[in-house]
């Protein structure tokens, strides 16, 4: 399985990673630090000086509909800040 699941492009994080080199991502659940920086490194060829990460817990939702209520939630997911060294970038849109 995937450490890296894709990239977060947002105004908030581009406008981090323009200024402070920090890049955003969504991850597998159950990676760890240590395991989001070597496929950081190895990915996108680059140095990694700094991982932090976050839980968000699973939204409810309820929907209204001819049939009823209908309840359910989202998936969890995981996102990390990855801060990479001084002077090297990276560049999401290089493969398309």
């Amino acid at each position: 399985m995937s450490v890296l699941i894709k990239p977060i492009i947002t105004e908030k994080v581009t406008a981090d990673s323009e200024i402070n080199n920090r890049y955003g991502f969504f991850v597998a659940t159950n990676a760890n630090k240590v395991e989001i920086k070597k496929a950081v490194e190895a990915t996108y060829g680059v140095t990694v000086e700094k991982v932090r990460t976050m839980n968000y817990g699973p939204e409810r939702k309820t929907r209204y509909t001819k049939t009823g209520i209908q309840h359910g939630k989202t998936n969890a997911v995981k996102k990390a800040i990855v801060q990479v060294a001084e002077g090297e970038t990276i560049d999401f849109y290089s493969n398309i």
